[in-house]
């Protein structure tokens, strides 16, 4: 939805319910698609999310805003809500949401939903619940359309049209006696071949799976490099469980990058964080903070530990923040790169110095650029100060040693982290830039000493 059409919509949901036109309103509802209507609850207020949510009448159009609003807005609808009108919702929905659905709300109000539910609709759930949500089992589809191995094409035909509302994604899976996954079927391929063929003899055997502990992240990777529109979940004896479809991994690319993006910026990994309260907001990026916070202080010890010679050179005071300003934002870009490579699988931990020696290079071309510029610069500008030639020369050196480094410590910190199991985008962002910040003067006034003094 276009940022006009977005705002022209929510300002003719918010006179409807100022004019309390409930017909014209519902009538809104209903021509406005669940994720546009998801993205509007965003801007409502909560009394108008609440008047919009009750004024839904429809359950399978409810229960598609449901599966696309944010976590902290369908918590506080869902917490008013009786648990029989939960229940039933849950009905026109498909497991993988249900059970997203139900990790959501508090785990009291979720077994007593739970329990409004029928025997077998609970123990599906249940057991999906087993799982955890960020692995292949927690966002999995159950009970994928497979046929037996020795059934023909036309028996997958006919079945096809018996089940339109089974999750296929296009493939079918083949299944031995004991439900064991043998092969695989795209639509397709199924249609390509006669009718009396059986389902053996075409499908391919030669299958990537995974299995239900498989991280989503890790299942996402495989997806997104063979192209597949669903991979297969089984268990460790070759059963097959459910499937993972492409849609549900777009969300967990979104969700993921996201979590690494705010985390490395120092503000938490909740994808919400804009929806919070202002309380709640400092108080998960106070933490993060913390780090920039310590490594400060350390900067303004180290400045007043060479103040006698910013007492005979002031001028030098004027290049710290270029200093540090260049060498945070190549560390930046460094451990940017590196964070994204890892999380995409295009950078492993055996290619360390292969990636440490080629970001150092570039170090090196931007340093010494940079360098000479700066040195240019400081002499052109402040030509009138003593000994601004060695000033420059200073100035040149540190700035280029800075972003050598910068670029050396922005590759080898997150390399590092991940190889002792630490996620780098957690850590990456404070470590570098604190590391920075306290190398970078170091090596200035270092540099400084040495020359001037």
């Amino acid at each position: 939805m276009l940022d006009r059409e977005f705002m022209i919509l929510l300002d003719a949901f918010r006179r409807l319910i100022r004019r309390n036109a409930r017909s014209n309103t519902q009538k809104m509802i209903m021509k406005t698609h669940p994720a546009d209507l998801a993205a509007l609850f965003r801007s409502f207020t909560d009394i108008e999310r609440e008047t919009i949510f009750d004024l839904i009448s429809d359950r399978i159009y409810k229960a598609g805003l449901v599966t696309e609003l944010d976590r902290s807005i369908l918590v506080e609808l869902l917490e008013g809500m009786p648990p029989k009108n939960i229940a039933d919702l849950l009905k026109e929905m498909a497991p993988d949401d249900q059970a997203d659905l139900l990790a959501q709300i508090p785990e009291e109000l979720g077994k007593e939903v739970l329990g409004l539910m029928s025997s077998a609709d609970s123990e599906d759930l249940e057991e999906l619940l087993m799982y955890q949500p960020d692995t292949a089992g927690g966002i999995m589809v159950p009970l994928p359309f497979k046929m037996h191995e020795e059934n023909t094409v036309q028996d997958a035909i006919n079945a096809i049209h018996e089940q339109q509302d089974a999750e296929m994604a296009f493939y079918i899976y083949v299944v031995d006696d004991n439900d064991k996954l043998t092969g695989v079927i795209s639509l397709r391929q199924l249609l390509m071949v006669s009718p009396k063929t059986i389902l053996q003899n075409v499908m391919i055997t030669k299958i990537v799976t995974v299995h239900p502990e498989t991280d989503q992240e890790e299942v996402a990777r495989i997806i997104g490099r063979y192209n597949f529109l669903a991979i297969p979940v089984i268990d460790w004896d070759g059963k097959l469980l459910g499937i993972v479809t492409v849609d549900d991994i777009i969300d967990v690319i979104r969700e993921e990058a996201t979590e690494d993006f705010l985390q490395m910026a120092g503000v938490g990994k909740d994808r919400e964080i804009l929806l919070k309260k202002p309380i709640e907001a400092a108080k998960i990026r106070f933490p993060w903070l913390f780090a920039t916070f310590i490594g400060g202080l350390l900067v303004s010890l180290i400045i007043v530990g060479f103040r006698e010679i910013l007492d005979k050179f002031v001028i030098l005071a004027a290049f710290i923040p270029i200093i540090a300003g260049m060498g945070g934002n190549v560390g930046s870009q460094s451990s940017t790169i590196v964070v994204r490579g890892l999380a995409t699988g295009r950078v492993n931990v055996q290619q360390i110095f292969r990636v440490l020696f080629g970001q150092m290079k570039i170090g090196v071309i931007l340093g010494i650029s940079y360098g000479i510029l700066l040195a240019v610069f400081s002499n052109i500008f402040y030509h009138s100060e003593l000994n601004i030639l060695l000033i420059g020369a200073v100035i040149g050196s540190a700035l280029c040693a800075e972003m050598f480094i910068a670029a050396s410590l922005g590759t080898l910190i997150p390399m590092l982290l991940h190889r002792f199991n630490i996620d780098p985008a957690v850590a990456t962002g404070p470590l570098v830039t604190t590391s920075l910040d306290i190398t970078g003067i170091l090596i200035y006034f270092g540099i400084a000493t040495a020359l001037l003094v």
